[in-house]
């Protein structure tokens, strides 16, 4: 008895293909930490999510780094990593900063901290589809994990210096919408993607980085803020300097430009 063809559902190839281990494991303990700040959060202790907050981001650093090194790339790594920053980064830093400082402002604070969730989740779609067609170099928009660390940093900074939450409320209100909105702009941040860390250095940036995790060290929860208060105002810096260099620019062009191929690539 002859019996029909039967295709499977799901080809060989795609069934034999497995998931790579080490980089979805920095992307798990990323995901943990910040469900983790989640957690502290509604238990109201908010300098720990905060610092949760701040290791998902070293976690989230790391996977992308090592699946590069290790040619482990992988699209289900891509989406997972995308699912994990939206948890790390878009819902448990509004999370926590509603509960600490914006509980008590009614529809002002809830409204305030939708703003950055929304913008962290339209942040990471439009980053996934455009990632293409992008610039290396740079972020379209303040980058979800620096976002978090603006949030989390001045959660962190304020309870280290004894004040509360409700004390300083709209300005966690100010930087929060900020943070949403800087998340979707089109300003362009550097993306530190350029960096060959195969590469060898002079030796002068091993001692600029010992530095560098000297003055983090002597006090964390300050320098970290203001780092990432400095990366977040560095792009809005460049895109002034960008607009400044327009006009000059068009000024100085002659009226009537010979064609050319260079006209081909007006963005080189």
């Amino acid at each position: 008895m002859a019996y029909p063809d039967r295709t499977p559902l799901i080809p060989l190839d795609k069934r034999r293909r497995g998931i790579y281990i080490l980089p979805n494991l920095f992307t798990t303990a990323a995901l943990f930490a910040g469900f983790f700040a989640i957690v502290q959060a509604m238990n109201l202790r908010f300098e720990m999510a905060a610092v949760a907050i701040f290791v998902a981001m070293v976690l989230d650093g790391l996977d992308g780094r090592i699946a590069r090194l290790t040619r482990t790339q992988s699209e289900f790594g891509a989406q997972y990593d995308s699912l994990s920053d939206m948890v790390s980064f878009g819902v448990a830093p509004a999370l926590v900063v509603y509960e600490w400082a914006l509980k008590d402002m009614g529809k002002i604070g809830w409204i305030a901290a939708f703003i950055y969730c929304a913008g962290a989740a339209l942040r990471l779609a439009r980053f996934n589809t455009n990632i293409e067609i992008i610039d290396k170099r740079f972020f379209q928009g303040l980058p979800s994990p620096a976002a978090a660390a603006l949030v989390a940093g001045l959660v962190w900074v304020v309870i280290d210096n004894g004040v509360a939450g409700d004390d300083v409320r709209w300005y966690a209100c100010a930087l929060t919408v900020f943070a949403g909105l800087s998340m979707i702009s089109n300003v362009m941040f550097w993306s530190g993607k350029n960096i060959n860390l195969r590469k060898s250095v002079p030796f002068i940036v091993v001692i600029a980085l010992v530095m560098a995790f000297a003055l983090v060290s002597s006090y964390p929860p300050g320098v970290l803020f203001a780092l990432f208060l400095a990366y977040a105002a560095s792009g809005y810096v460049l895109w002034i300097w960008n607009l400044r260099k327009k006009p000059a620019a068009n000024g100085s062009a002659p009226a009537n430009p010979p064609p050319g191929p260079a006209d081909e690539h007006p963005g080189a």
